[in-house]
């Protein structure tokens, strides 16, 4: 974890920024880095500082006492594929993911997730990429230019609705800056976002270009940090705490020795519905006592404690939204050489596979899914315009990729759920999915 200060002049508060610089190196604190991501922005005073330490004991306790557990923590494994070595989209060799988690006072739960598609120049060494829209209530700033050409040419960036613009600012002058593009007058930034107003001032358009741009210089290979960091930081998920989640699928040898890598940002509603159990008609969110999609009223203890009015209120609107409402970003990775046509077929899939785990897909909910390919093969050249021979995977070989795409977007969407902390806020709160209680209904299953 990188722990930023913003230093003041007084040589006391020097002092606590140097306390708080090896506090920040220290094992403690690195065992927050799953729940806070790569970057934490701190701003701190004095009393901040107190309020910092007296938080982190009591954060410290639990984390170490109640570990967040991911899908295959608890026996969920779905589908008939294994997965990658990390069980993430950077499985697929080349890929990157950066996060900057934003938290500041008690109204901004905000951030930015970077996926950076190889380590080389994206711009001059495009890689092949499409767009599916399965409800276009939602910003994909770039979708047009990716779907029209076929082509990705700049990390993929996720963050908050009122953030996209900000957010292509800095992808397009992190582009501009990069070594051999001097001469580059157009940049398709792809930036997508979900809506965390719910639990961060949206408003307060807190996500800065240096937020943006850290998450891209700070994208690595290796483990991805999941649930509350990053773009993830101020989600919801079907009325628990959402965020990050990633997950992975490698075809056998005999269908390739593919790797199909998923990572999703939730932000979406519907009922939960784990490895094909309806966690959602015995387990719900405190401030959310029943399902939106009206379940049998008398089939659960929860239900028929209820009053009459509380039942029929389950159906109503607030604010004029839906308890399905919300979005979902969806990025997919695959090192088979796809086009762009098969790309977008596969982006589809990750979009039907939220279906597994029981979205609604409402009015108000925005699907996207962005997909590429880092083979070779298929990259495209800045400026290149001589012909050459291509393998490209014939169009009767997708299915397992499809499959796996399924699976993978299957289990993201629980690892998001599961690594998930509980976030309170002045305008909000979520609270984490309790895995017990989960791990006990799955176990009657």
């Amino acid at each position: 974890m990188t722990a930023r200060i913003e230093p003041r002049s007084s040589r006391s508060t020097e002092r606590i920024s140097t306390l708080l610089k090896h506090v920040a190196k220290s094992e403690v604190v690195q065992a927050f880095r799953p729940v806070w991501g790569a970057n934490l922005k701190v701003r701190a005073t004095f009393c901040d500082v107190l309020l910092i330490c007296a938080i982190g004991a009591v954060c410290v306790v639990a984390v170490v006492g109640q570990p967040r557990a991911r899908a295959r923590d608890l026996g969920i494994a779905p589908g008939i594929y294994p997965p990658g070595a990390l069980n993430a989209i950077t499985d697929v060799e080349g890929v990157r993911v950066g996060h900057t988690t934003v938290i500041e006072g008690d109204r901004v739960r905000t951030g930015v997730t970077a996926i950076v598609p190889h380590g080389g120049n994206v711009f001059q060494d495009k890689v092949a990429g499409a767009v599916f829209v399965g409800n276009a209530f939602g910003k994909l700033a770039g979708s047009t230019q990716v779907n029209e050409l076929g082509t990705i040419e700049t990390p993929i960036v996720l963050t908050n609705t009122l953030s996209v613009g900000i957010a292509m600012d800095a992808v397009v002058r992190y582009t501009i800056a990069q070594g051999g593009n001097e001469q580059v007058r157009s940049v398709n930034a792809l930036v997508g976002e979900t809506n965390d107003g719910g639990l961060n001032d949206i408003r307060g358009l807190h996500v800065t270009r240096e937020h943006v741009l850290e998450a891209i210089r700070s994208a690595k290979t290796g483990a991805v940090a999941e649930g509350t960091v990053g773009a993830g930081a101020g989600t919801v998920c079907y009325g628990w705490k959402g965020g990050i989640g990633t997950s992975s699928r490698k075809l056998a040898s005999d269908r390739g020795g593919y790797m199909v890598g998923v990572l999703v940002q939730t932000n979406f509603g519907g009922n939960l519905t784990i490895g094909g159990v309806p966690i959602y008609k015995s387990l719900q969110p405190p401030n959310r006592p029943s399902a939106s999609a009206r379940p049998e009223p008398f089939d659960s203890p929860l239900i028929l404690s209820l009053s009459k009015g509380e039942r029929l209120a389950q159906d109503r609107r607030v604010e004029g939204q839906a308890p399905g409402d919300g979005s979902c970003m969806l990025v997919v990775a695959t090192d088979a050489p796809l086009d762009a046509r098969d790309l977008r077929r596969l982006a589809a899939r990750a979009v039907f596979g939220l279906g597994r785990t029981g979205s609604s897909y409402s009015n108000g909910s925005g699907d996207f899914a962005i997909a590429f390919s880092t083979s070779p093969e298929m990259r495209s050249r800045f400026d290149e315009t001589a012909a050459r021979a291509r393998m490209v995977l014939p169009t009767d070989a997708t299915s397992p990729l499809f499959e796996a795409a399924l699976e993978a977007t299957e289990e993201a969407v629980y690892n998001s759920l599961f690594q998930a902390t509980t976030v309170r806020s002045a305008i909000g709160t979520a609270e984490a999915i309790p895995i017990e209680r989960v791990r006990e209904l799955l176990g009657r299953r």
